[in-house]
């Protein structure tokens, strides 16, 4: 006991700033209140969430609004800031992060200021976009269009065709292929664990646990996806053979790395996906997301609503997680469906044995 004491005294006191280097006073300004919430807050943020705010403070606030004083500015002036914004081309979703950025950032700094700031942004509203002014929504792909895909980007290069198959294959989403690793492949019962998400900041990339429960999941993989995949690690094995290293089973599938030690970065995953697009004469509405559509239009018809939320990861079916497990028969039903489909052959398969309502 006195030496776990003599440790926790040896151990450094953090430093507390004197309330005369403390900001939240009438000179406080947008970009102060931001600087406070970076430094005390962000931690708790997931990196892309952060990379939004950094964005959007870089490209929109910090030499406009953000030099202006929190106790200058009124509701009416935000809102002809964020009508500017809008009149200047910036989206809906570029606006309203824009505007959680500057409520939070002021919310925080009149808690900090004991209550003696204002929050100018509470009472603000948004400007509004008619159906026109808004962008396009992400639409699945027809089957010939994800076919084409595949066989511009085995022209293009072998790793990214097995990534785009696995993504059409299963639904995953980038970060969660790109996450991948040789251990995750159960290659005896054919299945898939998925456990992590890469995520890219700052020009880096690395892998972590996903922020939901229902994100945590096991998926049935079909043949020809299984195959693609033992292809890709022998060529894996031959590149690192050449560099003098070895692909371990903890490796990342997808990793440009010889050995695989880092995993591939999501944002290069998506810009390659848009130059085999394009290869492959796809409309543009297409993005690698939309893969992820395709797969649930695709399995819509071959098992249950909740079993297709389950294999997606989606949170919004109680105890999908634990669905997935009790029904693995439909989870293989959907992965060889997707197969007939990617092969370009027609299938009949027997209806789903469990239904219900679709949104």
């Amino acid at each position: 006991m006195a030496e776990q004491e003599r440790s926790l005294r040896a151990q450094p006191t953090p430093a507390v700033p004197s309330p005369s280097n403390r900001p939240w006073a009438e000179q406080t300004t947008i970009n102060d209140a931001i600087e406070g919430w970076k430094h005390n807050g962000w931690q708790d943020l997931s990196p892309n969430t952060v990379r939004g705010y950094e964005g959007v403070w870089a490209r929109h606030v910090r030499t406009s609004i953000g030099t202006r004083r929190i106790t200058e500015l009124t509701p009416y002036e935000v809102e002809q800031y964020f009508r500017a914004l809008k009149e200047a081309g910036a989206g809906q979703t570029t606006v309203r992060l824009v505007r959680a950025l500057l409520h939070r950032s002021c919310r925080l700094a009149r808690k900090w200021s004991g209550n003696t700031l204002p929050n100018p942004i509470t009472d603000t509203e948004l400007p509004t976009w008619s159906a026109a002014e808004r962008p396009r929504p992400v639409r699945a792909p027809e089957p010939g269009e994800v076919l084409g895909l595949l066989q511009a980007a085995a022209d293009e290069d072998p790793r990214l065709a097995t990534f785009i198959r696995l993504v059409a294959a299963t639904g995953m989403r980038r970060g969660e292929a790109c996450a991948l690793r040789w251990d995750d492949i159960d290659t005896i019962r054919a299945v898939v664990r998925i456990d992590e998400g890469v995520v890219s900041s700052g020009g880096s990339s690395s892998a972590r646990e996903p922020k939901t429960h229902a994100s945590v999941r096991r998926l049935a993989i079909d043949a020809d996806t299984l195959c693609a995949l033992g292809a890709l690690r022998r060529e894996q094995e031959r590149l690192a053979a050449s560099c003098e290293t070895d692909v371990c089973d903890r490796a990342f599938v997808f990793s440009f790395e010889p050995g695989g030690r880092r995993p591939p970065n999501p944002d290069w995953m998506s810009h390659s996906f848009a130059t085999v697009r394009q290869r492959a004469g796809v409309a543009d509405d297409v993005h690698l997301h939309s893969l992820r559509h395709f797969h649930a239009t695709t399995v819509d018809s071959v098992i249950s609503e909740a079993q297709k939320q389950a294999r997606l990861g989606w949170s919004t079916v109680r105890m999908a997680r634990h669905y997935t497990d009790a029904v693995p028969a439909e989870d293989r039903r959907a992965a060889d469906h997707v197969m007939e489909v990617l092969a370009g052959r027609s299938v009949n398969l027997p209806p789903a044995t469990a239904t219900s309502s679709r949104p």
